[in-house]
């Protein structure tokens, strides 16, 4: 059973087992800057957590959740499956619509697109075509109702990484899952690498840096490459195996390495 309601492109919910021994419950605060999917953050329902990310509408949309999950649910249920309701919700302009609303399309789209994907063209329109009948069904109201409990105890940030993490506090707990940056070996072709470059990843690198000078614990997951060489240096490593989709077809799947990088060692 999901305890997440959002798919998302390198989400690590098939990592969930392993992540969770990297987390005990003597931290404070649980602090994810990249939260995406956030899958890891509902698994563990902490008390207290900071959740950002610097794409607005799934933050518009997280916000929502948490604090007018009834409104969200009555305008989410009024949506039907299907290839034309799809491009009809996915032409609108979501600064038109009533925030819960706004975040009843962003979960629809989310649900239905192809393979989870977020990409926008040159003007900010969402364009990730229909996924077709393997797609699923709409977050069930069970789940949605969860997944606002858990967010009521979660502070949320709109913007880049380094907002959230000016924000890190002793006795916090970090969990980083960038997206792959552009010279790390694709393994989703659809992340759009102007959003998160070399440059970020040093910047990544010197934050992991700063959280260990000040003895707060991360974990960071990215793929086995070059750049994840970058990041691992000084640093305990975990090599993990995970099944990717090539394309975007669940039915072609390759198994891939992933790099889970720490100042702590997992609990065994």
């Amino acid at each position: 059973m999901h305890n997440h309601f959002l798919r998302w492109a390198g989400s690590k919910r098939q990592l969930i087992p392993v992540l969770l021994k990297y987390w005990n419950h003597d931290y404070c605060r649980y602090v994810e800057p990249f939260a995406g999917s956030a899958s890891l953050f509902f698994s563990l329902s902490p008390p207290r957590a900071l959740l950002g990310d610097i794409n607005i509408e799934l933050m518009a949309t997280y916000e929502q959740v948490k604090h007018k999950v009834e409104a969200v649910l009555l305008d989410l249920n009024t949506m039907k499956k299907g290839r034309r309701n799809y491009l009809r919700l996915r032409a609108l302009d979501p600064l038109t619509l009533t925030p819960s609303m706004r975040a009843a399309r962003f979960i629809y789209l989310n649900r239905f697109c192809f393979n989870g994907l977020y990409r926008t063209n040159r003007d900010g329109q969402y364009n990730v075509p229909y996924g077709g009948d393997r797609s699923g069904r709409i977050p069930s109201n069970d789940l949605l109702v969860r997944c606002s409990s858990s967010l009521k105890r979660a502070e949320l940030a709109v913007g880049s990484f380094e907002v959230t993490l000016e924000k890190v506090k002793s006795r916090d707990f970090v969990y980083m899952d960038p997206p792959f940056s552009i010279r790390a070996k694709r393994v989703f072709n659809e992340y759009d690498a102007s959003m998160f470059g070399l440059e970020d990843l040093y910047h990544l690198r010197k934050w992991m840096i700063r959280l260990d000078r000040k003895n707060v614990h991360f974990l960071v997951s990215y793929a086995e490459s070059e750049e994840a060489d970058l990041l691992r240096v000084g640093f305990h490593t975990e090599v993990v195996v995970v099944r990717r989709s090539i394309a975007g077809f669940t039915e072609r799947r390759k198994p891939a390495r992933e790099l889970l990088i720490s100042n702590q060692r997992p609990r065994t």
